[in-house]
C-alpha cells in the first residue's frame, strides 16, 4: 500500500487492516498529497472504516499493518475506536531521522511513539527487515538523488 501511494504521487504510507481470522478487512494508503487534507492518513480512515462496519469486540481482535508507526492524530483515532494490535515496518523516531537526512522539514506536529499516546496499545515494531525498503520509498516521493 505504502509503494501503491508513491506510484499515485503521495507520502509513503500505507495500512492494512485484519481480523482475528486473518481476513483483510480494509486496506488504505495516504492520500494527503492528492487531496490537500493532511488527516487522510490512511491509518485514520482504516479506524473510521472499523467504527462504522466492526463491532466493538471485532475492533478489539483485529490488527492494523501498517509501513510507518502511527502519528499522534492516528494512534487516538486507533484508541478512541479500540483497535488491537498495531504492527509497524518503520518508527516515527527512524522516519525523523530520515526526513532529516533527506533535507524535508520536520511534520507540524510532534512525533511521538503510539504507547506515549495510547499507554495500552499493543504495539509491535519496528521491524527491521522491512526498514531499508521503507527508507528508499521516502527517498523516491522526496526526490533524494
Amino acid at each position: 500500500m505504502a509503494t501503491q501511494a508513491v506510484e499515485s504521487g503521495d507520502e509513503p504510507f500505507g495500512s492494512v487492516l485484519v481480523s482475528a481470522a486473518g481476513e483483510v478487512l480494509a486496506e488504505d494508503h495516504n492520500h494527503v498529497v492528492a487531496t490537500g487534507d493532511r488527516t487522510r492518513h490512511p491509518e485514520f480512515e482504516l479506524a473510521r472504516w472499523a467504527a462504522v462496519n466492526l463491532t466493538a469486540d471485532e475492533r478489539a481482535a483485529a490488527t492494523v499493518y501498517t509501513s510507518g508507526e502511527h502519528c499522534p492524530m492516528c494512534a487516538a483515532a486507533h484508541g478512541w475506536v479500540g483497535l488491537g494490535r498495531i504492527v509497524y515496518a518503520a518508527s516515527s523516531r527512524q522516519l525523523g531521522e530520515w526526513l532529516a537526512e533527506l533535507g524535508v522539514e520536520p511534520p507540524p506536529v510532534r512525533t511521538l511513539a503510539v504507547a506515549e499516546v495510547v499507554p495500552d496499545a499493543v504495539v509491535e515494531g519496528p521491524a527491521p527487515e522491512l526498514a531499508a525498503e521503507v527508507r528508499e520509498l521516502h527517498r523516491r516521493f522526496h526526490g533524494a538523488a
